[in-house]
């Protein structure tokens, strides 16, 4: 149970402190006069309290996760192949002070997406920026720019989060053009040390055919696996065995029940 802070827990240069942090000059000129108040600390708890819930409703909505399950539903046990210890260390949050991008590899059906977005999740609940975006929508949406001033802008929004989550990277095929706007981001977020991570049905040896007349794939992929922790997952799709059940349980339901003999 959180106890809130009393008086006694207060110093003058703490009190000064907080109410400079939360932007409380009246109370902050008549700080030393104001410390033994009953209710002074109260007030500090209930704000600092509010802003960090506000701060995180803000983030989570900036990240744009949309639904989804949460990690505790993720079957470990489905995939043939799947580094456990690995991902649990990503879940640590230590790729994010070391600046490392996170590749989730595999086909369909493996829970890559229900991954990366639990992986944004937990940066935004640390208290990290993060962005959402399929990798369609992000390409379409920088190449829509009509100016380089307009692409400048919008460039930003891809690179200021301190982490970038791209969902299906390798679905679509994509020209030249996009190619070089996905270098581009890859290229700031490195330079920046703001890390991606990313998943995709292809290996980095099949990217040529997700950008087939792109001069960058090479410089693309090298600039994005030089610091990569890379999670590979194998095995069938888990939502087509729901999907197998599901037909199963509504055949069995429609099923006469047996007659019993006479």
């Amino acid at each position: 149970m959180n106890v809130p802070p009393t008086t006694t827990n207060l110093t003058l240069e703490g009190v000064r402190h907080s109410l400079r942090r939360l932007g409380f000059y009246g109370l902050l000129a008549h700080a030393e006069s104001l410390i033994h108040e009953p209710w002074l600390a109260r007030v500090l708890d209930i704000e600092d309290t509010e802003r960090a819930q506000r701060s995180l409703k803000r983030r989570l909505d900036n990240t744009r996760l949309g639904a989804f399950k949460p990690l505790a539903d993720f079957d470990w046990a489905w995939p043939t192949k799947c580094d456990h210890s690995l991902l649990k260390e990503l879940f640590s949050l230590a790729f994010l002070e070391e600046a490392a991008n996170v590749v989730l590899i595999g086909a369909n059906g493996l829970g890559k997406t229900m991954l990366l977005k639990n992986l944004a999740y937990q940066a935004v609940l640390h208290g990290y920026t993060a962005r959402f975006t399929l990798a369609s929508d992000m390409l379409h949406d920088l190449a829509a720019q009509d100016s380089t001033t307009a692409l400048a802008r919008r460039l930003r929004r891809y690179t200021s989060p301190n982490i970038l989550a791209i969902d299906e990277v390798g679905y679509l095929s994509y020209d030249a053009r996009y190619a070089d706007l996905l270098f581009e981001v890859v290229t700031r977020r490195y330079e920046l040390r703001r890390p991606i991570a990313l998943t995709t049905n292809k290996v980095f040896g099949e990217w040529n055919q997700v950008f087939p007349n792109a001069a960058c794939v090479v410089t693309l992929v090298d600039r994005l696996v030089h610091r990569a922790e890379i999670v590979a997952l194998e095995g069938k799709s888990y939502r087509l065995k729901e999907a197998q059940e599901r037909t199963e349980r509504k055949v069995k339901s429609r099923s006469p029940p047996a007659r019993k003999a006479r």
